[in-house]
């Protein structure tokens, strides 16, 4: 195709089917004024039509081939790269009311979601290409086997929606899984939140540690104690029946106890 030889440390595969490049655009329907980022755009699959529609855009590469070779297609004043690992990068100094899109590795998909989460307040939406197993576990709904760790921190952050799946053939050399498209929108400022993010960590992080356990079995020593009638949660209930405002009140309470600290 291009002369450039996919790198599976840095999970590369390409996006090569121009229809699925369609739809992708159409969701994140790009506008001249939008501050948007693009992470991993490899061989330009995407990069090219949001140019089309974009002035500017700014780009995290971790390749230093792929890196140069954007430098050598788009002149600065259109196209910016940032050439370092998106686990690495302050998005924050990125600008504000920011529109991050990507077809990310998916080795270290998880990670950088957790990575990027520290910056919602500066985003206004993500679109992002992920591994269908990975995304399905994002929007899982409580009691469904998909709802777990990632599905509870992202949704206390994050409203969330699968869009389309797409195929392995889309892209070269073909992944082998299934992938899928997913746009996330950062909650504002009045959504429900924990009285201290890190009880709130550990105690998700936890519950689902040992998620075929009841409850209050899996949180051992800090179960003691708790009033779990006035949490509203069952002496039977497992984590993955939980609602994440039932984790944030959990955890609260926890918290409040001097159980946990901040």
């Amino acid at each position: 195709m291009s002369g450039h030889q996919a790198r599976k440390r840095f999970g590369q595969h390409f996006l090569v089917d121009e229809a699925v490049v369609e739809s992708i655009v159409r969701a994140i329907a790009p506008r001249p004024g939008d501050a948007m980022v693009e992470i991993g755009p490899g061989l330009s699959a995407l990069t090219r039509p949001l140019l089309q529609a974009l002035p500017y855009l700014t780009v995290v590469e971790i390749d230093r081939d792929l890196g140069e070779r954007l430098r050598r297609e788009y002149p600065e004043e259109r196209l910016r790269v940032v050439q370092a690992d998106a686990l690495q990068v302050d998005f924050a100094a990125l600008g504000e009311g920011l529109r991050i899109v990507g077809n990310l590795p998916y080795n270290i998909s998880s990670p950088l979601l957790f990575h990027l989460s520290l910056f919602a307040d500066v985003v206004r939406d993500q679109h992002f290409m992920l591994q269908k197993e990975v995304v399905d576990r994002m929007v899982a709904l409580p009691g469904s086997g998909d709802y777990g760790r990632l599905s509870v921190m992202l949704q206390s952050r994050y409203a969330m929606f699968k869009l389309f799946d797409v195929p392995p053939e889309a892209f070269d050399p073909p992944p082998r899984v299934q992938s899928s498209v997913v746009r996330m929108k950062p909650l504002g400022s009045s959504r429900p939140q924990p009285s201290s993010q890190a009880a709130f960590e550990s105690v998700v992080a936890k519950a689902f540690a040992q998620r075929r356990k009841m409850l209050r079995r899996a949180l051992g020593d800090w179960a003691k104690g708790l009033d779990w009638d006035a949490l509203g949660i069952p002496d039977t209930a497992r984590a993955e029946e939980l609602s994440v405002a039932q984790f944030i009140a959990l955890a609260d309470q926890l918290y409040a106890d001097g159980v946990l600290r901040g």
